[in-house]
């Protein structure tokens, strides 16, 4: 089974507990609260409660991003087009600990507040422990609408879709990654068409990326610099895809002039059923010339 999962950078609020302290039962209780506070803080734009007991690695990752685009920290956190969905009638499924991670399965009409008739779906919490206390860490939405005998089996309690690893946490806690400084000077976005193939990118030797059978754009974190800059990339095929499919790497500048297009930086493609370089570099430099489109002077 194909299972279509929208990732959100979703952030966090916890209420400070001694978690080894409790009994099953209670951390379960506990960590709904967590997500409760959270959507509380999310709802009133509560940035000091936000920062204060977000997951540290959560935190470094989002205002990375933002400053990425050249957004507000922590401003731009609470401008997400979704609201978070509320788990108050939502069923509990699971709720798993591994380590100093844990995860919370909830099936039911997940909403998130755009419209239309929520059906039924599954939303996963994900939690992390620092020191001796458990933080939000992210959510998973899994759209089961190309999955209806699944979504069938749950409504009539049959929960073996949960059985995969998907579905378990796996004891590490991720380390952070390099902070950034603040917003960066120029916006840069990775642009990848891999149908049948797994496409790996390294931005500057900072900004990783991963593409499966997909067409999609990436943030850079860091964003582009003056002068030289580099994309390595590595390439293989997926089980099962088509060998001779299409495939396009490339790396845009974003202009911060209103109506100017993004510079095309970089590119490696190909479209006559070669088969691809498995790894290679792609260098761009940026010049002054494209400083004047790009900032407009």
């Amino acid at each position: 089974m194909k299972r279509l999962i929208l990732l959100l950078s979703l952030l966090s609020i916890v209420t400070p507990a001694p978690a080894q302290a409790m009994s099953d039962q209670q951390l379960v209780g506990h960590l709904k609260q967590i997500y409760l506070s959270w959507r509380g803080a999310m709802v009133r734009k509560d940035s000091a409660t936000w920062k204060r007991l977000t997951s540290h690695t959560r935190q470094v990752n989002v205002r990375n991003r933002l400053w990425s685009e050249r957004k507000k920290f922590p401003e731009s956190v609470f401008s997400a087009p979704v609201s978070p969905p509320s788990i108050a009638q939502l069923s509990a499924q699971r709720v798993r600990v591994k380590g100093n991670t844990a995860k919370a399965i909830y099936f039911g009409k997940v909403d998130f507040g755009v419209g239309g008739k929520p059906t039924d779906n599954v939303f996963v919490i994900s939690y992390v422990k620092e020191a001796s206390s458990w933080k939000y860490h992210g959510g998973e939405f899994v759209n089961l609408g190309a999955l209806p005998e699944v979504r069938k089996q749950l409504r009539a309690g049959d929960l073996k879709f949960f059985d995969s690893q998907d579905f378990h946490p796996n004891g590490i806690v991720e380390p952070a990654p390099l902070a950034i400084r603040g917003p960066v000077k120029y916006i840069a976005k990775t642009y990848v068409f891999c149908p049948g193939r797994e496409v790996k990118l390294l931005v500057n030797k900072t900004s990783s990326h991963l593409f499966q059978n997909t067409k999609r754009s990436d943030v850079v974190i860091g964003g582009a610099v003056d002068g030289l800059n580099e994309m390595q990339y590595s390439i293989k095929d997926i089980p099962g895809g088509d060998p001779k499919a299409p495939i396009t790497l490339r790396v845009y500048l974003m202009s911060q002039v209103p109506g100017t297009q993004p510079i095309k930086a970089a590119e490696y493609q190909i479209e006559d059923g070669s088969k691809p370089k498995s790894s290679g570099t792609l260098r761009f430099t940026v010049t002054p010339e494209m400083t004047i489109k790009l900032k407009g002077r």
